[in-house]
């Protein structure tokens, strides 16, 4: 059933009055309440080293989502938009126009720009090796079902948590209600491609899109100028993008890139999510997707710009999938793939044609024995099943063109019913 029919059955005037009333309750209580926002300037790992005690120090870095609801559009030729569940980026207080916490005027905007704001993929978390990340997650609610009071959490999978309490697993640590704040706190000790998702009835809300990239950066990456067993090494500059950047700590560069991409693999189930949207049974056994993703888009929009979706009967839009999957290079420059696969349904194989793919990492794991021998290997296609990653260097040949990254699951290549689309994106080399 589409969409549009759902929203007849419904009544715009039924859900549209539901929607205002929830976002001025939301606003008038969180008004009353407070959004603690932790983000320090220093700490004992990054102490102050300069006389401003307001300046935050290197290897601090703070981030703030939501966790709400939304829409998000498919690639088919009709554009199917289904309900989802996710997170959204929010400014940190006093920062890009957001107000600062002293007005009391923060947690009133947090509800305003979170709700309704959910993205698929969730936004792309990334830090460097020895970062301390202070990640404050706001449960806002889900405006389009408002008998929902589901908490939510963020699982950074396959990460060593410091404490139970930051893992995201609700046997062991927090949930968060609505109108609720946490922060969790990691500190970056092993580069490589992670992922994030929601771990409350995990395979619901996996399910409805609360997935997102995550990546920690090696402080290879900074070393000082020097040789590495043999290549030269430049350290890189984030402020003039230049230098060298490494997708591990290898000792001998062998992991080098010029460009690097999150690839997420996803898939989505029309039915479920409709069923979700209609407060219908969840068909969990009958479960069977058919929107088969690349960050959250298939073919051939995961080469597009933004995709913009209608968030609500009053037919407001939201900018509901900003990553797109589109890869680039100059000839010769090598490029990192950071793909991870987050299904809650199915293994997936991605392959090129015409190119080979090096595998250097593996579930952030460098591929290297315990001699220290490289276990790097080329192939031209990969599978990966729900939970894992792989860090994949490509060389771009040294001339112009346009080559595809896919599925090798041939039946996966459709939006739904519409062939020559799903899980496939392109690399064009400049």
């Amino acid at each position: 059933m589409a969409r549009s029919e759902m929203m007849r059955i419904r009544t715009n005037e039924l859900i549209a009055a539901t929607c205002l009333g929830l976002l001025v309750a939301f606003n008038a209580s969180a008004q009353e309440s407070n959004i603690y926002i932790q983000c320090p300037t220093s700490t004992l790992l990054h102490p102050d080293t300069d006389a401003d005690p307001t300046t935050r120090e290197a290897g601090i870095k703070c981030d703030h989502l939501a966790a709400g609801d939304g829409m998000v559009t498919m690639a088919d030729d009709a554009g199917k938009e289904l309900y989802i569940f996710s997170f959204a980026r929010l400014a940190l207080p006093g920062i890009d126009g957001a107000p600062d916490e002293a007005s009391g005027e923060y947690p009133g905007w947090v509800m305003d720009q979170g709700m309704l704001a959910a993205n698929a993929p969730a936004p792309t978390i990334a830090v460097d090796e020895d970062d301390e990340l202070f990640l404050s997650l706001t449960n806002v609610g889900m405006a389009m079902r408002p008998d929902l009071f589901d908490p939510h959490t963020v699982h950074w999978h396959g990460f060593p948590n410091a404490s139970a309490v930051f893992d995201g697993v609700p046997d062991a640590s927090i949930s968060i209600n609505m109108g609720a704040t946490l922060t969790y706190y990691y500190l970056a000790k092993d580069a490589g491609t992670y992922m994030y998702h929601c771990h409350v009835e995990a395979a619901e809300h996996m399910q409805m899109g609360m997935l997102g990239n995550l990546y920690v950066r090696p402080r290879q990456n900074k070393l000082p100028a020097q040789s590495l067993n043999g290549f030269a090494h430049t350290p890189w500059d984030e402020a003039t993008q230049t230098g060298n950047r490494y997708a591990y700590n290898d000792g001998d560069g062998s992991t080098r890139y010029d460009v690097e991409y999150p690839i997420q693999i996803g898939s989505f189930d029309p039915d479920f999510h409709d069923a979700s949207f209609g407060v219908q049974p969840l068909p969990f056994a009958g479960m069977r997707d058919r929107y088969f993703l690349l960050n959250g888009r298939g073919y051939p929009d995961t080469a597009d710009n933004v995709i913009h979706s209608t968030v609500d009967p009053l037919g407001h839009t939201q900018d509901s999938q900003p990553v797109d999957s589109l890869i680039t290079a100059a000839p010769g420059e090598k490029i990192l793939l950071r793909i991870s696969n987050l299904s809650v349904t199915s293994f997936y194989t991605l392959g090129t044609n015409g190119l080979k793919m090096e595998v250097v990492g593996l579930d952030a794991r460098l591929l290297r024995d315990d001699d220290g021998n490289n276990m790097y290997y080329l192939t031209n296609s990969l599978t990966l099943g729900g939970g894992q990653s792989a860090d994949v260097i490509l060389t771009a040949p040294t001339t112009a063109g346009t080559y595809f990254l896919y599925t090798k699951n041939l039946d996966k290549l459709a939006n739904d019913a519409e062939n020559f689309g799903g899980m496939m994106t392109e690399i064009r080399i400049n």
